[in-house]
């Protein structure tokens, strides 16, 4: 994560098959930031609603890895 992310931001998810039933990078909005330690946080992402049509899920995601998140 080269790039401070902050909330209202816009991201892009990487989501891996598995839990979930499309893989690659998703777009959304950070919409909030919670401490996990020193060095990372949990990132809170709406994801856009051609992720809901595609999942038929929560578009409400929690990324902690910085290698799954990045500014677009």
């Amino acid at each position: 994560m080269a790039e401070e992310i902050k909330v209202g931001d816009r991201v892009e998810v990487c989501l891996t098959p598995g839990f979930w039933k499309a893989e690659g990078w998703f777009a959304g909005v950070v919409v909030r930031i919670d401490p996990y330690s020193a060095y990372r946080s949990f990132i809170w992402v709406q994801l856009d609603e051609s992720f809901d049509a595609l999942q038929g899920k929560d578009r409400l995601i929690s990324v902690l890895n910085p290698k799954n998140i990045r500014k677009v």
